[in-house]
């Protein structure tokens, strides 16, 4: 459905149980975050931060599938933050929402009480499009939320560590060609890695990872077996729908 008089859209995810408003045009968001909600741990009473927001989708997803979580939105973008904060209320979904760049220091993240060692995890889909490669879109809000630069995984990632209690667990989603960078910046203060490829057809390289890690873990690192997200004749599979429809999890999110 779209507003007309303020160009946003509102659109179900989880099978209506999610009902979203965001921008028609820019990022949109999409499967993406549905998987990442779906392959992050988390309990009752747990604090969430969801870094890069958007509108709220994945950390939206996660609440409301687990009730009780403490969560955090955390965005960069003051319009997307204004729309995850209606988002949320709209939902009836506890969030507090924060304006902040996920690469500011420890200072300003503490000024908007994300402590060190404070969250029990973490999800994040950071923008991840090689700049080199990928022709970024002229529509600025839509350029920032896809197109990486070389230090904006380490970034990320290094924001993650800082905020998340020992043991605590980061679920992040990328491009699969970039699996070895993920790993490259995961490997100072992470470990317990768990990678679940995700293929777009049967058949097919695969276009995404989700990668579970644990801050201080000494698991060695586990590869699963892949998700297909259609089959041969290019339908969604079932087992994907239950999970895009709120009826079933990933494996990440119940190791």
């Amino acid at each position: 459905m779209i507003d007309v008089v303020t160009d946003l859209t509102e659109d179900a995810f989880l099978g209506g149980q999610l009902l979203l408003k965001q921008k028609r045009s820019g990022h949109r968001a999409g499967h993406d975050a549905i998987l990442l909600a779906a392959a992050t741990e988390a309990r009752a009473g747990d604090r969430a931060v969801d870094l890069g927001a958007g509108v709220g989708t994945a950390g939206l997803a996660l609440a409301r599938r687990v009730a009780g979580i403490d969560l955090r939105l955390v965005e960069i973008d003051p319009e997307l933050a204004a729309l995850a904060r209606a988002n949320a209320a709209a939902n009836a979904i506890a969030a507090d929402v924060i304006v902040l760049d996920v690469t500011d220091d420890a200072q300003a993240f503490a000024a908007h009480g994300l402590m060190p060692d404070g969250a029990d995890c973490v999800l994040m889909n950071p923008p991840f499009n090689d700049a080199i490669r990928h022709r970024g879109s002229p529509d600025q809000a839509r350029h920032t939320a896809h197109v990486a630069t070389d230090e904006t995984l380490h970034a990320w990632v290094h924001a993650a560590r800082r905020i998340l209690r020992s043991n605590g667990v980061l679920t992040l989603i990328w491009r699969a060609d970039g699996i070895a960078d993920v790993l490259a910046a995961l490997s100072r203060g992470f470990g317990s890695v768990s990678i679940l490829p995700v293929h777009g057809d049967a058949g097919r390289p695969a276009i995404r990872v989700l990668v579970r890690a644990v801050k201080g873990g000494r698991a060695p690192t586990r590869l699963l077996p892949g998700l297909m997200l259609n089959n041969e004749s290019l339908v969604p599979k079932k087992e994907v729908r239950n999970i895009l429809e709120g009826r079933a999890v990933l494996p990440l999110a119940a190791p």
